[in-house]
């Protein structure tokens, strides 16, 4: 029994933390075991994993950064293990691949991460990781010879990976080195950012910042495009509030030795650097401006009396912004649907970038010193797209398109809104095939994150048209918690008002069977990660309006989150069992101690990987031997745990099979009769859209 400020709880699966002992692994092997006897069996799985193998089986090509005048972007051919990286001088140019990451492991055990070109557009940083793990060791390809330089970096975690301008070397962070044999779960401390020159040892590397009276928090470093400046960003959480310092950089200078500068330390809004012209930092803020503002500080001059508001609060909230070109292009979203706007330095508004439809921009990239506008588009009938903007011809073109293997004309999506419970309204997507019955037939999947101000965009997922495709409905949800209308979105749903998010999802949940979409019998819910909680609490809130429930790599246990690698970061967004005033709401929600005995729950299949170091799988393992000890009904309730996985990576030909099990597992317990899956037809130019409802 643990004691809370005098409230006792008991934890009988405690021993499932020791993610070595051979118990834990005994458990883990019989229960997949049993999983995989019970998926195996359902009708539509063998289908689906054809289907979903020839959805995946198209060109996507990543928004590309350029150094140097060279683009680099990553591009998988369709059914690669992982996408290879590719160079091209510029968007005409024929391209090479300058790193193929399935080389890097046969299994695609071993995942790239992320990478960044040096300046002069001849060297690779590249970070890779065993099983998709946080854990990261950086590496350096030289683009001439195609061969790895002796140069690595370890321990790398949570990090910003940039260059010097000179090409010498690079910024980094990484905590000290983990206790043996707890890689994957012990607590996170003394997060710091270095510097690395080539061609000499780590141990060599040069601490540039640390806060070691804030052992928790997290410190990043970005070198701006002109390579004046080093900007550090701090963090006490898992937020976008932060401090921010820099460091000027002397081009060509053999150290870097100057003074670590206090530009922000007040760590109470959000202070996000977009670009610098001169000393002139541009930056996205919510200071004052709950939809987030654009500021310039100059940073020789950086008291708050001297900051100037460039682009004022708007009533839609900035979703993204970035200095291209000696432009603000700036991304908004209205009712959570992509708006980009083109700013002069002043604010003034140029113009907008007419982007194809309702759907989601997914990344903007450019230069400030450089004009064009790369960015990334997608929505739920149209697979993500890469464009290219050129702002004085005012032309938006498509790089590398694909071309998705879905009939697209079939089916449409509806802007939608529920009301919660307080009265908020609710924005949602529905995706379905068009001219849909509503007789409360209809089997639907709903979709939720709600939570660490990140917005959930309607967007192109290659699995869902194979759920479309068996008449299925897909639903995504706009939770409080997110930052679809800003910071008060957010804080609408996080510490105390963490229960929003449940009433918002069951709002739109209640919403769909009483305009008969669907019916409970027909009706499911998957989310990962922060989205699992969801799902978890939400099947114990209401287990009468869901017949099945799919949570991913889930945070389960509210009261012990933070005891593991950098749970603790997430004490800002949802407290700590620790605190006698948090531990009282956090006891009301938390997915493991809120299981009734007898209760008839959904059928359920929990996912989480032997790799996953930032929620543990412990926190699935405790929930699902809790959830079947307390099961009160002849629905199932099984945990599938993958092999060299982690929180948020799978390889393609992992991915497709664990997205089989999940939408056969749907399919059978939500009554879906078993019949051929149908044939593609040849896409449709042009998906529908109806207008939103209010």
């Amino acid at each position: 029994m643990d004691d809370y400020g005098g409230t006792t709880v008991a934890d009988p699966y405690r021993w499932m933390e020791d993610l070595e002992s051979p118990e834990v692994a005994a458990w883990v092997a019989a229960q997949n075991a049993v999983t995989r006897a019970h998926l195996d069996a359902l009708p539509h799985r063998a289908a689906l994993v054809r289907r979903l193998t020839e959805l995946w089986s198209y060109s996507r090509t990543s928004v590309p950064v350029c150094e140097h005048g060279v683009l680099f972007y990553s591009r998988n051919s369709g059914l690669q293990r992982q996408a290879p990286v590719y160079a091209r001088s510029g968007a005409a140019g024929s391209e090479t691949v300058v790193l193929d990451p399935n080389v890097l492991s046969p299994d695609g055990s071993i995942s790239l991460a992320h990478y960044a070109p040096s300046p002069d557009a001849t060297l690779l940083a590249y970070a890779s990781a065993t099983g998709g793990a946080d854990w990261e060791a950086i590496r350096v390809r030289d683009l001439a010879t195609g061969t790895d330089r002796a140069d690595q970096v370890n321990w790398v975690r949570f990090s910003d990976l940039s260059w010097t301008r000179d090409s010498r070397g690079f910024f980094y962070s990484r905590y000290p080195e983990p206790p043996a044999h707890k890689l994957l779960e012990a607590a996170l401390s003394g997060h710091a950012v270095y510097y690395h020159r080539l061609g000499t040892p780590q141990s060599d590397d040069q601490l540039i910042y640390h806060r070691p009276d804030q052992p928790a928090w997290i410190v990043n470093g970005t070198v701006t495009d002109d390579g004046r400046y080093l900007l550090i960003r701090t963090y006490r959480g898992a937020e976008n509030n932060n401090q921010l310092h820099y460091l000027a950089i002397d081009d060509g200078s053999p150290a870097l030795s100057g003074p670590i500068v206090p530009v922000i330390e007040t760590g109470d809004a959000e202070f996000s650097p977009i670009g610098t012209i001169g000393s002139r930092v541009y930056l996205r803020s919510d200071r004052d401006a709950p939809n987030r503002r654009v500021i310039a500080i100059d940073l020789e001059q950086s008291h708050p009396r001297a900051w100037q508001v460039v682009i004022p609060e708007q009533p839609q909230a900035i979703e993204h912004a970035l200095l291209i070109g000696g432009r603000l292009v700036v991304h908004y979203l209205d009712d959570v649907r992509s708006r980009v706007s083109v700013h002069a330095l002043d604010g003034t508004r140029e113009h907008d970038i007419t982007v194809p439809g309702i759907g989601a921009v997914s990344q903007l990239e450019g230069r400030a010193d450089a004009p064009e506008v790369w960015l990334g588009f997608s929505s739920p009938l149209a697979p993500g797209t890469v464009y290219h903007y050129d702002p004085v011809a005012r032309q938006l073109e498509p790089f590398t398109p694909p071309v998705a293997p879905i009939d697209a004309g079939q089916y449409e999506t509806r802007a939608l809104f529920a009301t919660s419970r307080d009265g908020t309204r609710v924005p949602f997507f529905l995706t379905a095939r068009a001219g849909l019955s509503q007789d409360g037939s209809h089997p639907a999947m709903m979709y939720g994150y709600g939570g660490f101000s990140i917005s959930v965009l309607p967007a192109y997922r290659p699995d869902v048209p194979a759920w479309l495709e068996l008449g299925g409905i897909f639903v995504t949800v706009n939770l409080r918690g997110g930052a679809e209308y800003g910071e008060a979105w957010h804080q609408g749903g996080m510490l105390d008002q963490k229960q929003n998010v449940f009433d918002d999802f069951i709002a739109v949940a209640e919403y769909l069977v009483r305009e008969k979409f669907t019916s409970p019998s027909r009706l499911g819910m998957m989310g990962g990660s922060n989205g699992g909680l969801l799902v978890g609490a939400v099947m114990e809130q209401r287990p009468d309006l869901f017949a099945v429930a799919l949570p991913a790599v889930g945070v389960m246990d509210m009261l012990r989150y933070d005891h593991f690698t950098g749970g603790r970061l997430w004490a800002t967004e949802y407290g700590s069992a620790s605190d006698p005033a948090q531990f009282r709401y956090l006891i009301q929600y938390s997915p493991l101690h809120n299981l009734k005995a007898g209760t008839c729950y959904p059928a359920t299949l929990v996912t989480t990987a032997d790799h996953d170091d930032r929620v543990v799988p412990s926190h699935s393992f405790k929930f699902t031997a809790a959830l079947q000890a307390a099961q009160g009904c002849d629905r199932p309730a099984l945990i599938r745990v993958e092999t060299q996985g982690s929180h948020g990576y799978r390889p393609t030909d992992k991915l497709i099979e664990e997205k089989a099990d999940q939408w056969a597992f749907a399919a059978k317990h939500l009554g879906l009769a078993t019949r051929p899956m149908p044939t593609p037809r040849p896409q449709d130019p042009g998906p529908k859209s109806s207008p939103a409802s209010r």
